[in-house]
């Protein structure tokens, strides 16, 4: 890539693992309205089936394929499946989520690993399947602000994250100088998997909105515009990044 021809990912083949719900539906409906063909993918056959449904009425191509992201056979077939319906893959979203909310010293083991295994190191079974069979284009994790902060009861999500940052960074090194991998850190978003502590009233999120500029916490589509610009030409200099969108949000403590 050389000259940017500005943040519009028309004419893309995306894959947004984690689509269905939250952050990744959001990014799976910008990328279509913007003109890209889109598959996205969960453990959920009826989820994505809808939302294939919806990208179809928003003009983009897709399939309809379900993703177990602590399975690699799983994401082997996902990129295949893709590759099959659409052709090569320009970019992949990694958004699947998992949030163990349980002290360090009342975790157990199974907890640990399963975010560990799907936040962590499911990423890396996606940038290693997908990255292998990319001549150029973008990887985009989805990240948190939890990953630079000490959170109460979230050993590890943080440390998943954190993780996360890290092999963003190193994945750029290994996949550069035609693959692009970048993550995306929100702050505190709105989102089915948030629960009710973000509902408006609530003490947590009082407290939230005192400690952030913009006074509110952040909807889904307010996520995706990084995603765009990330998986276009006007970021073909753009690599090892973590991108935060939290609002300004006081870090210093929890």
């Amino acid at each position: 890539m050389t000259e940017s021809d500005g943040v519009s990912v028309q004419g893309q083949n995306a894959v947004v693992i984690g689509g269905t719900s939250g952050i990744g539906l959001e990014i799976a409906r910008a990328f279509a309205r913007d003109g890209a063909d889109v598959v996205a993918t969960s453990r959920s056959a009826d989820s994505v089936a809808e939302v294939a449904e919806e990208l179809r009425d928003l003009g983009a191509e897709t399939v309809e394929v379900t993703c177990n992201v602590r399975d690699p056979d799983s994401i082997a077939n996902l990129r295949e499946t893709a590759e099959d319906a659409l052709g090569d893959v320009d970019t992949l979203v990694t958004s699947q989520g998992s949030v163990a909310t349980t002290p360090v010293t009342e975790m157990s083991e199974e907890e640990w690993g399963q975010d560990i295994d799907v936040l962590l190191t499911g990423a890396f079974r996606a940038i290693k399947e997908f990255g292998a069979a990319m001549d150029e284009g973008s990887i985009i994790n989805i990240s948190s602000m939890s990953a630079e902060q000490s959170r109460e009861a979230r050993p590890s999500y943080v440390s998943a994250k954190a993780g996360l940052n890290g092999l963003t960074r190193a994945t750029a090194a290994d996949l550069g100088p035609d693959v692009r991998v970048n993550a995306i850190a929100p702050g505190f978003v709105k989102t089915e998997l948030a629960g009710p502590k973000l509902e408006d009233g609530s003490e947590f999120r009082e407290g939230v909105d005192d400690r952030t500029p913009m006074e509110r916490v952040a909807t889904p589509d307010e996520i995706s515009g990084a995603a765009l610009y990330l998986a276009s030409d006007a970021a073909s200099f753009t690599t090892g990044e973590i991108i935060t969108i939290d609002g300004g949000y006081d870090r210093s403590s929890v």
